[in-house]
């Protein structure tokens, strides 16, 4: 069949009247000079509403998401079960003076379910729990120094950055020390060289990164780190903000077989409301109580109840096993699709957090125009970046996605 194009009228309106009032019009990674919206005129730039695994844009044009929002979107956009959580709680309490005592049964529940956690600091952001782990890792071990794998991110805070960044100081990454992916020998070796001098290594739980194939730990690499670290008063620190929940419910560490000293979680923590959380071992505890760290929305009630829905929600549904199968439909159709037009489609990283890339052309051209054609045929995907499988996602959004994916080889 034939699917229609879409047009952006009314989204292009709306990105001019954006621009004399917003920096870029849409900044950050969702707008379009991130690079990942190539061409801009195959995308729409503004929502009208969203449901389950879709989103409308303005012109009224629905996609089936495969951004989930970036992440957040873990059960389905404007699940009934949290919204009714969330609605409950406001008519009780919000942001008040005094914190809310749903903030202690959020706790006991991350607690009971994250394997390494033995208690829970909330803040907002992905970004807001990573720098915690690190100012934590540092207050610690009284080092400054904090290893990262290439390809990495945790944020956009000055330490996450790179020299050549705007706006970056020599001084925010003077103590960052970059190694290769999967190269334990290059991670022993500048421990050698730094004895006595890193506080921490931090690292997502497999290299998603934009821009290159996803990949997974190699077999016995996540132990040998926590050996390395154990050996040399160092913490480990485990972003989880877009693999948590979506792997292992206990946590990604506990997914690959061994135990953060620090692990963070956002996206799919309380689907959509904006909550995240720090989650640690007993003996960070009084150092994390010491730091000089808050926020004014930080300890507000209502993402609290969201966050409990949600993970219960994701309890009951066995979620990671349901992502992974839907992931793994999903996969087994495109490949199936991409073979049939003689196409090389790589498709890497976890099924639930897959990437997606044509490696035809190195000059990623070829890639980013099957993914204009998807886009304007009502798939949502961006060109370089992991995309996201949700709860709703049903075998028929599959089915339509696979459809599109071979309609859109065949425009190329």
């Amino acid at each position: 069949m034939a699917f229609p194009i879409n047009t952006y009228t009314k989204s292009a309106e709306a990105y001019s009247r954006a621009l004399k009032v917003i920096p870029s019009g849409i900044y950050g990674h969702q707008g379009p000079a991130e690079g990942c919206f190539v061409p801009v005129s195959a995308f729409p730039f503004f929502s009208q509403r969203a449901k389950g695994s879709y989103f409308w844009d303005l012109d009224g044009n629905r996609f089936i998401d495969y951004m989930c929002a970036y992440g957040p979107n873990v059960l389905g956009y404007n699940d009934e079960e949290v919204d009714e959580a969330a609605a409950k709680q406001r008519t009780a309490a919000d942001c008040v003076t005094a914190p809310h005592s749903i903030m202690i049964d959020f706790a006991e529940l991350l607690t009971d379910t994250v394997a390494s956690a033995d208690w829970a600091f909330f803040a907002k952001n992905g970004g807001d729990v990573t720098t915690l782990a690190v100012i934590t890792a540092r207050a610690h071990t009284r080092r400054k120094k904090i290893v990262f794998f290439k390809g990495y991110y945790h944020g956009v805070a000055p330490w996450t950055q790179k020299m050549d960044y705007p706006g970056i100081l020599e001084e925010d990454v003077a103590n960052n020390i970059y190694v290769p992916w999967n190269d334990y020998e290059k991670l022993a070796e500048v421990f050698d060289e730094n004895k006595g001098e890193i506080a921490a290594v931090i690292s997502q739980p497999y290299l998603h990164g934009n821009f290159a194939d996803n990949l997974l730990p190699a077999e016995g690499f996540w132990q040998k780190v926590r050996k390395l670290c154990d050996n040399a008063g160092a913490l480990l620190i485990i972003d989880d903000v877009r693999a948590g929940f979506r792997l292992d419910l206990a946590g990604s560490d506990h997914h690959f077989g061994f135990k953060a000293d620090l692990i963070c979680f956002c996206k799919a923590i309380a689907n959509g409301y904006n909550v995240s959380a720090l989650c640690g071992a007993e003996f960070l505890r009084n150092t994390v109580s010491g730091l000089t760290y808050t926020g004014s929305y930080w300890l507000s009630a209502v993402p609290f109840a969201a966050g409990i829905a949600c993970i219960n929600k994701m309890k009951r549904l066995d979620l990671p096993r349901l992502l992974r199968e839907r992931g793994e439909k999903l996969r087994e159709g495109l490949l199936a699709a991409a073979k049939k037009h003689g196409r090389d489609l790589r498709v890497t990283g976890e099924p639930a957090l897959f990437y997606l890339r044509i490696a035809d052309d190195d000059s990623l051209m070829l890639h980013q125009r099957w993914i204009a054609e998807m886009v304007k045929r009502g798939i949502y995907l961006t060109n370089h970046h992991n995309h996201f499988i949700n709860a709703s996602l049903s075998d028929e959004d599959i089915k339509t996605t696979v459809e599109v994916a071979d309609e859109a080889f065949g425009a190329l």
